[in-house]
C-alpha cells in the first residue's frame, strides 16, 4: 500500500505544481518551439521515471538500439498494464505522442499534458471521429513526431499473451512509410493489475524488435500487416522470458 499512497503523492504534486508548470511551458514554447517540446519531454519523463521508481519497477531493456533516432517511427506493443504507457514513453528518445482512449479527455489536468506531448484520442465507437484521428496522427508523424499505439484495442485482461492487433492502426505506417517498432512488454500486469489496489516491486521486460517496413513485405504479409507485426511481438514476449 506505501506503494501506491507514494505514487499518489507524487501525482498530486504534480498536478499542484501544473499551475506554474504548464503557463511556463506555453510562454517557453511561444518563443522556442523546439526549447518548449524538450521542457514539456522532461517534465514528464521526470514524473513517469519517479512513478517508476516508487513502484520498484527492475526494468530490463533490450533491443534498443532498434529505434532510430533521427527519423519518427509507429511504436506497436502488447498492453497489459496501465504502466505501459509509463514504462515506454520514460525510453522515447524525443518527440511523440500515444494515441489513448477517449475517456482520457475528460480528465482536466492530464488532457491538458497529453495534449502538450501530441496525444490523441480515440473514439472506438465513432467511426467517423476515429477516422478523424487517426489523420492527425498521420500528420504528426509527417511533422516528425513519432507514434505510439496499442492496437489490441484496450488492455489484455485474458491469460493469452496478445488479442488479435486491430489492421487500422497500421495505416500511420503504411500512409507515411515511417518504420514500425515491435515493443513486447512483459510482466507489467505484476505491477498492479493482478493484485489491485496494491503495486508491488516487479522486475519487466521491455524489448524493442527490428524495425518493419510495410513496402519490404511480402504481398500476404502487407496486406494482414497486423496478423504479421502482432506473431512478431508474441515470439518477443516468448524470448522475454529468458530474461525474468
Amino acid at each position: 500500500m506505501i506503494r501506491l499512497i507514494l505514487n499518489a503523492i507524487v501525482v498530486i504534486l504534480y498536478v499542484i505544481s501544473s499551475i506554474i508548470l504548464m503557463p511556463l511551458t506555453w510562454i517557453i514554447s511561444k518563443i522556442n518551439p523546439v526549447a518548449g517540446e524538450k521542457t514539456i519531454l522532461a517534465i514528464m519523463k521526470s514524473l513517469f521515471n519517479s512513478m517508476m521508481f516508487l513502484s520498484g519497477i527492475k526494468l530490463t531493456v533490450i533491443g534498443e538500439e532498434n529505434v532510430p533516432k533521427d527519423k519518427p517511427v509507429l511504436y506497436i506493443g502488447n498492453h497489459k498494464s496501465n504502466f505501459d504507457t509509463i514504462i515506454t514513453y520514460a525510453r522515447v528518445p524525443g518527440r511523440c505522442g500515444y494515441i489513448a482512449k477517449d475517456n482520457l479527455e475528460k480528465i482536466p489536468v492530464l488532457r491538458g499534458w497529453m495534449k502538450r506531448i501530441h496525444c490523441l484520442f480515440l473514439n472506438r465507437e465513432n467511426t467517423r471521429e476515429g477516422l478523424k484521428t487517426i489523420l492527425t496522427a498521420i500528420d504528426y508523424i509527417k511533422d516528425g513526431v513519432s507514434m505510439t499505439i496499442f492496437p489490441e484495442g484496450g488492455r489484455n485482461k485474458t491469460d493469452e499473451p496478445t488479442l488479435p492487433f486491430h489492421e487500422g492502426s497500421f495505416k500511420l505506417s503504411t500512409k507515411t512509410g515511417c518504420p514500425i517498432i515491435p515493443m513486447a512488454i512483459s510482466n507489467s500486469e505484476h505491477i498492479l493489475e493482478t493484485h489491485m489496489p496494491f503495486i508491488r516491486a516487479t522486475h519487466v521486460v521491455l524489448q524493442y524488435g527490428k524495425p518493419i517496413i510495410p513496402d519490404e513485405l511480402a504481398p500476404e504479409d502487407k496486406k494482414f500487416i497486423g496478423a504479421y507485426t502482432q506473431k512478431v511481438v508474441e515470439q518477443m514476449l516468448e524470448d522475454n522470458q529468458n530474461y525474468l
